[in-house]
């Protein structure tokens, strides 16, 4: 009998479990495969009411499932190489997106920044991890975490802060990271000089654009004036509206000018590697890399591609629910958000594998068809004659595909 794009779809996440180094019991891989298809056919709000309607299974099965610990990291990997293959050049992409949540009890509760309301707006926060392509362009999400509100993070430690939680993250999945790359993109937010030089103690380079205003020095070349008293660390300190070009190297691009400059950070006390790009409409924009090797063309490449995780966040709230999760329990939230995510990655290896002209959305109505299909056909007690009715049902299943 051949098999439907279902099936298949369930074939990846059997394949992303066995995968897996835990020994997960047949119980919990069942029920898991089970959510996976769910968050990819349910057309409405994703919640463990809906979960219930549209599966055999029982609304408490589900809410039994989410208190279990998972973990998302390596089940995300394995998509991640199926998806995006051993290319060289991938980096970390990391960014906070917004949740919306009402209510009062739920933990972790507060007021975040939201970027599409560009203000800042109570709910929740969840810090994104993901691998980015920069030839494929395209992003696969590894790993969410949510982040706590301003009176959890003060109660930790005397001093601590959003920055030290992120750089917290980061270090508790440090050496899986480190085996796919050292890479860090992430927005302009996180170039500060603690953020900076504690990711670079843990052995990442990040890639990162600072202040159009920033104040930066030209690298000095280490040559001893023999004078007594310190050694200098730096030079000349960086004109932005007349640049030293003999200390500076210019890269062809269509784009307006660009150069590239090894220069000292006072703030961060280090030498980077900038990327000054001069727009044609006027101002210009600094790109930067910890790593001073790095060519100036992928630090702009390496930047530009971290947009892709922007993507992943909103297929996420579009299709898969990453908002409609009514839990109050951080066990329940975690394996929400990082299901969702988890269900996009599959979503992107059907469309790589078996249906690249469709997008997420269409490829979701046309799971979603066949889903119903089955499930009418199971309930009604009848089974038709497939080899005759082949035609009919692919047709069917096709619906949606058709107007793509």
């Amino acid at each position: 009998m051949e098999k439907t794009a279902l099936d298949r779809y369930e074939g990846i996440v059997i394949e992303a479990l066995k995968n897996c180094s835990a020994n997960l019991r047949k119980s919990f891989k069942t029920a898991f495969i089970q959510v996976m298809i769910l968050y990819m056919v349910i057309p409405r709000k994703i919640n463990f009411t809906q979960m219930g309607r549209y599966s055999d299974s029982s609304e408490q099965r589900f809410r039994q499932l989410y208190e279990h610990n998972f973990d998302w990291m390596e089940f995300n990997t394995s998509l991640m190489w199926r998806n995006l293959g051993r290319g060289l050049r991938k980096a970390i992409a990391i960014d906070a997106s917004y949740i919306s949540k009402a209510g009062k009890k739920t933990p972790y509760i507060g007021k975040f920044w939201s970027g599409c309301a560009s203000a800042v707006k109570r709910g929740l926060e969840i810090l994104g991890i993901g691998i980015v392509d920069v030839d494929m362009r395209n992003c696969m999400m590894l790993r969410a975490e949510q982040t706590p509100d301003n009176e959890t993070l003060k109660n930790k430690a005397d001093g601590y802060s959003l920055v030290d939680w992120y750089l917290d993250v980061l270090r508790k999945h440090r050496e899986r990271l480190l085996a796919i790359t050292p890479y860090v993109v992430a927005d302009a937010w996180f170039s500060k000089a603690n953020f900076v030089n504690e990711l670079c103690a843990m052995g990442f380079h990040l890639i990162s654009r600072l202040r159009d205003d920033a104040s930066l020095w030209y690298s000095h070349d280490g040559v001893r004036t023999g004078k007594r008293g310190r050694p200098r660390i730096k030079g000349n300190k960086i004109d932005f509206d007349n640049l030293d070009l003999s200390l500076c190297e210019c890269l062809d691009t269509d784009d307006g000018k660009v150069y590239v400059i090894k220069a000292y950070s006072q703030a961060m006390k280090r030498n980077i590697k900038i990327v000054v790009h001069y727009l044609k409409v006027g101002g210009h924009k600094i790109y930067f890399s910890t790593d001073i090797d790095m060519d100036g063309k992928d630090i702009i490449e390496y930047y530009r591609t971290r947009f892709q995780i922007e993507f992943c966040f909103r297929d996420s709230k579009q299709f898969t629910g990453l908002n409609h999760c009514q839990a109050r329990d951080l066990k329940k939230l975690d394996f929400a958000f990082n299901a969702s995510f988890a269900a996009v990655n599959i979503a992107k290896i059907m469309r790589n594998e078996e249906c690249p002209t469709l997008s997420i959305g269409l490829l979701k109505s046309y799971l979603s068809n066949i889903y119903l299909l089955n499930r009418f056909l199971a309930k009604s007690g009848l089974r038709p004659n497939r080899t005759l009715n082949a035609k009919l049902v692919k047709e069917l299943f096709e619906l949606v595909a058709d107007t793509a």
